[in-house]
């Protein structure tokens, strides 16, 4: 019986430790420029902040139009203040580069993506 409990024991650690490693981690970082065209508060039992930016890409090396490429992200609902500002810009279509952590597994209460959003630059224009 001692040993079935030890053997719990460390599955239960093992699981726990696993788990936070893919909550907590972060499997890359980035900056993406653009003028975000979408925030929006959604989910049916978890309410999360979700976006959408405009990169605004050019095409093929042979073509000069711009393509509409666009960047899902979400916002953890304690930023209120990237919140605020990311809903200003998209009122008023300003550039924006946007700091985000990928992580490794998205989960139902932090949003629909596994892209984090944790810094805004607004770029003025004159």
């Amino acid at each position: 019986m001692k040993i079935v409990k030890r053997i719990l024991l460390i599955i239960f650690l093992a699981g726990f430790t696993i788990l936070g490693y893919f909550y907590f981690g972060t499997y890359s970082e980035g900056v993406r420029s653009g003028i975000v065209i979408k925030v929006s508060k959604k989910g049916f039992l978890f309410k999360t902040y979700e976006g959408q930016l405009n990169l605004m890409t050019f095409g093929t090396s042979k073509s000069p139009n711009l393509v509409a490429e666009n960047f899902d992200f979400s916002i953890s609902s304690h930023e209120k203040e990237i919140i605020k500002i990311l809903e200003e810009v998209s009122l008023s279509g300003e550039r924006v580069s946007l700091h985000y952590k990928e992580k490794f597994v998205r989960f139902p209460w932090r949003g629909d993506t596994k892209y984090m959003i944790y810094k805004v630059e607004r770029f003025h224009t004159p």
